[in-house]
This record gives structure tokens, sequence and C-alpha cells, in this order.
């Protein structure tokens, strides 16, 4: 078992949560509130450009010169189709413009906000890559349901095709065998204090969706 699936089994609680949660199961179904997709969406938007920042560290800090390469031309993809529909369906779900301008964090965005940060401030290429694994293939476990039909609202359907598909997919294997490559070398007191990131990542993400209705 490599240290990316001995992890993903630690997290295994809370990631089911995550990946089975009750915004997931409504989006899927087109069965989630307008409200609180749009609001929603003025989180996720909160978190993009500390998001943003951490990739450009994960590409300062690479090791490798071929993985910097993935990282870079994944960090310019995110700041493509993914920040523009974000805009997009915040302008047609009418999300008003002082909550875009001047949003207030709910509280695990501001957690996972202040994770990203700091991580970045760290430098640790380790720990760039446990908190990225985290995120997207947390992300690709709730945009991948084999038995389901695809939304039908556009703006619905697109969040899912955003965090799927084959480019997606080999984006999260990457992270994976780079977390792999990186962590091997380290000691036991390093891969637990990234156990322990890895599992904080993985609650926040929880929270976060938790926080959709409150």
């Amino acid at each position: 078992m490599t240290f990316s699936d001995e992890l993903r089994t630690a997290a295994a609680k809370t990631w089911d949560a995550a990946a089975t949660h009750r915004f997931v199961d409504e989006l899927w179904s087109g069965r989630l509130e307008p409200a609180v997709f749009g609001a929603h969406l003025v989180q996720e938007n909160l978190l993009l450009d500390p998001l943003v920042a951490l990739m450009g560290a994960a590409v300062s800090v690479c090791d490798l010169a071929e993985s910097r390469l993935v990282h870079a031309r994944r960090l310019g993809l995110l700041a493509g189709p993914p920040a523009a529909y974000l805009a997009r369906a915040m302008d047609v779900l009418d999300v008003p413009l002082e909550e875009r301008t001047h949003p207030e964090p709910r509280a695990a965005a501001a957690e996972l906000r202040e994770l990203l940060e700091a991580t970045r401030v760290s430098g640790d290429h380790p720990s760039c890559l446990a908190v990225l694994l985290v995120t997207d293939w947390l992300g690709l476990d709730c945009a991948t349901r084999p038995d389901a039909e695809q939304p039908t609202d556009p703006l619905l359907r697109e969040w899912v095709e955003l965090r799927r598909g084959a480019a997606f997919e080999g984006w999260v294997a990457f992270l994976r065998l780079e977390f792999d490559r990186v962590s091997a070398a380290l000691d036991a007191g390093r891969r637990d204090a990234l156990r322990g990131l890895f599992l904080r990542t993985a609650e926040l993400e929880l929270a976060f969706l938790d926080g959709a209705y409150t």
C-alpha cells in the first residue's frame, strides 16, 4: 500500500462523508437551491486566490524539472476555466455584488484559507503536495458517480465537469505519484506530520460542505 493509499484509508470516514454529502447529493440530483449554491460559490471564490498561491509555491519548490512543468500547466488551467466559471455562475445566480466584493468567510472557509496560506508560506514540498492532493482527489470523488445521470442544470453540470475527466484524473494521479515519491525518503516524524496535515485538510473540506447549510 502506498503512503497516499494509507492516508486515504485513514481519512475514510471523513472522506466518504464529504463525497456523499447532502450538498453533493443535491447538486447531482438537481435539487440544490440556487441561494445555497450561490452562497457556496462565494465561499469557493474566497479560496481561489490562496489556492492559486499554493500551487505557485508548488511550482517553485518542486525538485524535478519535468514535475514543475506539470504543476505549472495545472496552475495555468486553474486560472482559466475554473476561475471564469465562478464569476459566470455568480452572475447567473444573481449573487449580489456586495457579497462578491466583501464576502464574509464562513468558519470552515476561513480555516481553509489559513491552512492554504500556512502551507504556502512553509515552502515545504511534501506539505504542498499533501494539501493539493486532498482538495483535488476529494473533488474528483465528489464528481465521480458512474451510475448517476449528469445534472441537467448547466451550472450544476459544469461544477461536476470541472472536477473530473481524463485530464483531471491524470492530474490527481500525478499528485499521488509525486506525494508518494517525495514522502518515501522522509523520516517517521515528517511522515506523521504529513498524515496530520492530510487528515486535517480532509476534515476542513467536509466542514466546508457542511457550511453550505449554515
